[in-house]
């Protein structure tokens, strides 16, 4: 709502209402910069934390606006009370406030700050006013009050009271006092002139000494919060014998006048009190009855001659003035009472505080003359001429500083910069006030000069080579291109040439931020498809007119490891089973076979090593670490099993490395039968239907019969040939490892140097199989069928069999291989 104030001036009614400064506003008005000014209403001892305002909303701003505008408090107070949430534009406390310490007993308590924002400026103030709570009760200095009273007083004597203190305001401070029942004195409650309250014991029946010698009464003090608190105090009343005559001061008020930061025993004035009676009853003491607000740590009277003095540390900025409250007393015990105002005269001990209500660096080298970089706000807590401040700039620089507002400054160039003649200033704002001496105060500004756009976009290198591993994940960055401009001539635009790769748009291998200058992979790269991406960058800066300038960039793709082994030999398939013949009269180191495989990466995850990773007999056979040669490690025994089962490893030298498993089958006997013993115990997994169950008896039945009948007529013609050919088994001839034949290396480079081809014929119904025989090299092959429970074709041994040109059959050397299809 509007509160007197320019329109473009906010000002928000928050609780309590709204205030504005004047001042202010007229110089955020003369600057043209946009301003409000807000007032919030809180009560003591919130916890941290507690919200005390949206500024967001009361200001009328959004919250990018705070953070754009770097949003923040500035206040000259050493405490900071209040915290700004730039990211909801709430006011939080950031500290406990206690009003008591904050501001004693001037009410009503607030303390200001002011909200900054940036490009463009705004300066607007904020007023927090401090509610009392009922947090203190009443309390009296002394633990009792003592009085000694004249059998004579008269009727209506009055006896002041020490009054209690409340250090909480308005209608939690103190309200009224009790005194309790008696039949000699009443209460009357009064008021100094500036709103205290004091208590004064009036009596109302004349004393009897020889009845009451004495009286104990109590004081209360009540505050008006809710809940009531209240304070009590001890009136010890002794009775004296005839004294009727009280001492009267000269003046009712006295009055004093004392520079801040006086010496101790300082003279301030002397009070004077005279007493009709005669003797001992005449002999006045004087003291101070009003001990609240530690008065009596500053001040003290001479309790014969009534000489007040300074004892303490004045502070003008703290207290400008005093009120005290003086007692006479006689011997009789009869009292009077005056006032004492001392004023405190200003001296010049505080020096000016400089504070910064904003700067800009840095400013660029073309900015004009009359650029205000800063804004500085000057204090001095002195009054009259000890808070005259003026400002200046020490050294010779092309700076001048303007006041528009008293206590308000502006930093503003003087001349057109050149940041390459000077790149950086030390500004030095001297303050000085109008004090004898005079104080002073300074501050040094670091500003720095930003360059405009005299230079094109420049490349450190004339070709960039950018590596990045192949499987990459899109959007992984591989180059960052840089301007040596400052500002705006550095807001770089990247362009990216359009070319082709494999046929393809370069842009859908890699993208590139035109404002960053960062490229990006916008797809996994494959080393096996590409190894190479060639492009060229253009940047070009935001100058008017803007300048460019064109780069090369080299993407190599790194091959990673994503690629296993893949085994060529033995051949691994789940309808039949290849078995390694080796005869038992082999000797150490003979060759039983070779695991070929290859692996399609390059360089050092392509280099494949051969490991025996289990084996039926491990002290009996070994692989070769690189050429994963199957060998014996010892001469073959007639103890050794007639089936060997070894699984090798194939690993690559990658990080990490790939593997893969094959297992080679080896038959250890000199004859078919002992193998056929070994190698036609196969189990067969079967599916049982409890639906067939009748069937599947039957179709067994008949199978039996049949497998029994022919098994025999087999096995007798199998051991006739057998016994013929057991010659080809004892012959000596050198061992020739089995390759698949036909397989070819289409890229020549990989770990397998030679060409070979394979072929693998098998039926689909592993009961029902046909093994088809072709030309197997210098392979010698034995074909079994379990589902005819053992039956053997025998190999044919004798010369005219293998000479055949369609034998199936050939032996060659001594090395022999079994097939097994189930």
């Amino acid at each position: 709502m509007a509160c007197g104030i320019p329109p473009d001036t906010r000002c928000v009614k928050w609780r309590f209402g709204c205030g504005h400064n004047l001042r202010l506003l007229f110089f955020l008005f003369y600057l043209n910069m946009v301003s409000g000014h807000i007032r919030y209403s809180i009560p003591e001892e919130m916890k941290k934390g507690s919200l005390i305002g949206n500024v967001a909303q009361d200001l009328g701003l959004d919250l990018k606006r705070l953070r754009s505008g770097r949003a923040r408090i500035v206040t000259g107070e050493s405490i900071q009370y209040t915290e700004l949430k730039t990211d909801k534009g709430i006011l939080v406390v950031k500290e406990r406030i206690d009003r008591e310490q904050l501001c004693g007993d001037i009410t009503p308590c607030s303390f200001s700050f002011e909200v900054i924002l940036e490009n463009p400026m705004e300066l607007h103030q904020i007023t927090v006013e401090i509610t009392d709570i009922n947090d203190h009760s009443p309390t009296f200095k002394r633990d009792k009050i003592q009085f000694e009273i004249s059998e004579t007083a008269n009727t209506g004597a009055r006896f002041t009271l020490t009054s209690a203190e409340d250090q909480d305001v308005g209608v939690n401070g103190l309200r009224e006092y009790f005194l309790t029942e008696n039949d000699n004195f009443v209460l009357k409650q009064n008021s100094n002139a500036d709103g205290k309250k004091y208590a004064e014991m009036v009596l109302q029946k004349p004393l009897d000494r020889e009845t009451n010698p004495s009286l104990s009464l109590k004081l209360i003090a009540v505050d008006g919060g809710t809940p009531q608190r209240s304070g009590t105090v001890n009136i010890d009343i002794t009775v004296l014998d005839v004294n009727d005559n009280a001492p009267v001061f000269n003046q009712s008020v006295y009055k004093a006048t004392v520079l801040e930061n006086s010496p101790r025993d300082t003279y301030v004035t002397t009070v004077n009190a005279s007493d009709a009676d005669f003797g001992s009853n005449s002999v006045i003491t004087y003291y101070f009855s009003d001990l609240n607000s530690g008065l009596s740590d500053l001040f003290t009277v001479n309790e014969e001659s009534g000489v007040i003095s300074i004892t303490g540390l004045i502070d003008y900025e703290k207290d400008k003035k005093y009120e005290l409250r003086i007692e006479a007393k006689d011997q009789g015990g009869l009292t009077d009472s005056s006032k004492v105002i001392i004023e405190v005269t200003d001296v010049n001990d505080n020096a000016p505080i400089i504070s910064v209500m904003s700067f800009t660096s840095p400013v660029s080298e073309d900015a004009p003359s009359g650029t205000t970089i800063g804004i500085i706000n000057v204090k001095d807590l002195d009054s009259g001429d000890n808070g005259q401040v003026n400002c200046k700039i020490e050294q010779n620089v092309p700076f001048k500083i303007r006041s528009n507002l008293r206590n308000y400054y502006t930093l503003v160039t003087d001349t057109v910069l050149d940041r390459e003649s000077v790149s950086e200033y030390n500004i030095t704002v001297v303050a000085t006030d109008a004090g004898m001496p005079p104080l002073y105060t300074k501050r040094t500004f670091n500003l720095k000069v930003s360059d405009v756009n005299d230079n094109a976009p420049v490349f450190s290198q004339g070709v960039y080579n950018a590596f990045i591993t192949e499987n990459n994940s899109p959007g992984v960055s591989v180059l960052i291109a840089r301007d040596s401009d400052w500002n705006q001539n550095a807001r770089i635009s990247y362009l990216l040439e359009e070319i082709q790769v494999n046929g393809s748009p370069v842009s859908t291998y890699v993208s590139l931020n035109s404002e960053t200058g960062v490229l990006n992979a916008v797809r996994s790269f494959d080393y096996e498809q590409i190894k190479q991406l060639q492009l060229v960058v253009k940047a070009q800066d935001g100058g008017s007119p803007p300048l460019s300038s064109n780069v090369s960039v080299k993407i190599m793709i790194q091959d990673q490891n994503d690629n296993p082994p893949q085994v060529l030999y033995p051949v691994q398939t789940g309808g039949s089973l290849v078995a390694e013949m080796v005869p038992r009269s082999a000797d150490v180191g003979y060759l039983v076979t070779k695991v070929v495989a290859v692996d399609v990466d390059s360089g050092q995850n392509a280099w494949l090593s051969y490991k025996l990773q289990k084996a039926t007999d491990r002290a009996l056979f070994e692989v070769g670490l690189q050429n994963g040669e199957i060998r014996t490690i010892r001469q073959v025994t007639d103890k050794d099993a007639v089936k060997q089962r070894l699984t090798v490893i194939v690993e690559d030298n990658g990080q990490p490395s790939r593997s893969a498993t094959v297992i080679v089958n080896v038959a250890v006997a000199d004859s078919f039968p002992e193998v056929l013993s070994e190698f036609t115990d196969f189990t067969h997994d079967k599916e049982y239907n409890d639906n067939l169950t009748f069937y599947l008896v039957l179709a067994l039945a008949v199978v039996s019969f049949l497998f029994i009948t022919c098994l025999v007529v087999i096995i007798s013609v199998k051991i006739y040939r057998w016994r013929q050919s057991r010659v080809l088994y004892h012959s000596n001839l050198p061992v020739i490892p089995y390759y698949p034949p036909r397989y070819s290396d289409t890229l020549g480079t990989g770990t397998l140097q030679h060409v070979y081809n394979y072929e693998v014929c098998r039926t689909t119904d592993s009961r029902k199989s046909d093994c088809k025989f072709g030309r197997a090299g210098s392979q010698n092959v034995l074909i079994m069928d379990p589902s005819s429970t053992g039956t053997m074709q025998r190999i044919q041994s004798e010369k005219s069999i293998l000479d055949e040109p369609d034998s199936p059959i050939e032996v060659r050397g001594n090395m022999l291989s079994l097939v097994f299809v189930k």
